[in-house]
């Protein structure tokens, strides 16, 4: 099955952003930093705590993230929002809840016309969410 995932750069807090992301969400995280891998030799001494790559996992939901920013440096936007579908009511409550935490609700949660709960958040770290719950789904 073909898929896609976020992946998200962050400019020397994406450890702290991940585990975030893992205390909202749930999930598996593993972590590689700069120093752990084979690029350790070829980065500055100060780069070795950095993360290369990240991962976390919570059955079909995959969130990617690094530090390692291209030569131009961090641009922050709004050209990129993660969709969040959600399974159930309490779940899409529970996942607005922590992951606004220090952020801003950009739309709270309310009923639709395409029969969902639905809601948008810039959480703490900039990046843009849009969760769904559809009602009309089957448990």
């Amino acid at each position: 099955m073909t898929q896609i995932n976020a992946y998200l750069t962050f400019n020397g807090n994406c450890r702290e952003a991940m585990n975030f992301y893992k205390s909202c969400l749930g999930g598996e995280l593993i972590l590689q930093t700069i120093g752990e891998s084979p690029l350790a030799d070829k980065m500055p001494p100060q780069m070795k705590d950095s993360i290369l790559h990240s991962t976390l996992t919570k059955d079909k939901l995959v969130l990617m993230g690094t530090d390692c920013v291209a030569p131009p440096g961090l641009i922050k936007g709004n050209s990129v929002t993660l969709s969040l579908n959600c399974s159930s009511e309490e779940e899409i409550r529970f996942f607005f809840e922590k992951l606004s935490t220090e952020g801003k609700a950009t739309f709270p949660l309310e009923d639709t016309f395409w029969g969902a709960l639905f809601g948008g958040l810039t959480d703490k770290f900039d990046n843009h969410w849009l969760l769904n719950f559809d009602k009309t789904q089957t448990h």
